[in-house]
């Protein structure tokens, strides 16, 4: 291994971490090597760990990590992983002042990455987390570029953020959504305040529930623009469905946002995603931008699926275990020993 690498990591320094990087893996692949490659190769002035906790991968995952004997590894079985309880194993394993957790397929973008995290948690310590921004994959379409490049925008204009209106808290969903979003594919928190403010031990959104209580806790939260992973998916229909439906279903239980959930609402959702991506299409075909023609006849299906898992997995009403475990891509894995 390189030795400008090594020295800076924990192992080769007696002195305390001043951030621990928590991934969580299972069955990560080939891109799962670049990700550690990266995060080992980040330049700071001072110390840092790795913590990789592996949930029963049977490919190639374990020997990567055991190849970098800096690396710590917790090995858990498939059945015992779960988003907020395994992010919180990893931690109180954990040395550092501050805790950066990403996931297998977060590759940060340069090697300034983790230093920007620590900036811009370190602007006040009234700040418990930070989150960075996502760029898609080189691999995703056009559509999920864009997507991705929209969402990020919003925070720029106020990158710190805190409860500042109890009236328009309560009143105001758009307004909680922005207080709550928080990513674990990119971001940074406070040991100090994980140990008041856990990861709620839930199967999805523990990110987005944790950010919940540190808001209501009177902390502010801040998102560090500078610091960039690579992270898409490139679902197939049913598994964006299944992603959605868990992502709705997570959300409905914890924050009962009280969305419209009938019929014409779906229909109207779907309109709506597809002129969007109609415009981005005009957009891109405008600036020479290369596009893939099996991404455009996809892209009404799949956000029929989007919106379908996600108008389904809001009706809580409709929720019956087999109707769970037909639906669900997150307890589908946890059922796949491979």
């Amino acid at each position: 291994m390189d030795a400008g690498i090594a020295g800076k990591m924990i192992s080769a320094s007696p002195r305390r971490p001043k951030v621990s990087v928590v991934i969580p893996t299972k069955n990560g692949g080939s891109l799962f090597r670049k990700v550690l490659t990266s995060v080992l190769a980040q330049e700071t002035n001072w110390p840092y760990e790795v913590i990789v906790v592996d949930s029963g991968s049977k490919d190639e995952t374990v020997p990567i990590i055991e190849s970098f004997p800096e690396v710590k590894l917790i090995r858990i079985s498939a059945e015992e992983f779960q988003h907020g309880r395994t992010r919180n194993l990893a931690i109180a394993h954990a040395k550092g002042e501050y805790i950066a957790v990403i996931t297998q397929d977060a590759l940060p973008y340069d090697d300034l990455w983790l230093a920007g995290l620590v900036d811009a948690i370190e602007q006040t310590p009234e700040i418990a987390g930070v989150f960075g921004r996502h760029i898609a994959h080189t691999d995703a379409s056009v559509f999920t570029r864009q997507e991705i490049d929209h969402h990020f925008l919003n925070f720029e204009s106020e990158p710190v953020v805190w409860l500042q209106d109890c009236t328009r808290y309560e009143r105001d969903p758009g307004y909680r959504q922005k207080l709550y979003f928080f990513s674990n594919n990119n971001a940074l928190i406070r040991r100090s305040i994980w140990e008041q403010y856990p990861y709620p031990e839930i199967d999805f959104s523990e990110d987005q529930a944790w950010a919940r209580s540190i808001i209501e806790a009177g902390f502010k939260k801040a998102y560090a623009q500078g610091s960039v992973v690579y992270h898409s998916h490139n679902y197939g229909l049913f598994e964006r469905f299944q992603r959605s439906f868990d992502e709705s279903r997570a959300l409905e239980a914890l924050f009962r946002y009280n969305d419209a959930k009938g019929v014409t609402v779906l229909l109207r959702r779907w309109l709506g995603l597809t002129l969007r991506d109609i415009r981005t299409l005009r957009i891109a075909r405008a600036k020479g931008k290369g596009i893939r023609m099996l991404d455009v006849l996809k892209m009404p299906i799949d956000n029929l699926m989007r919106v379908a898992g996600g108008w389904l997995g809001s009706r809580t009403d409709l929720h019956t275990p087999c109707l769970v475990a037909l639906c669900s891509r997150d307890q589908k894995l946890k059922r796949v020993k491979a």
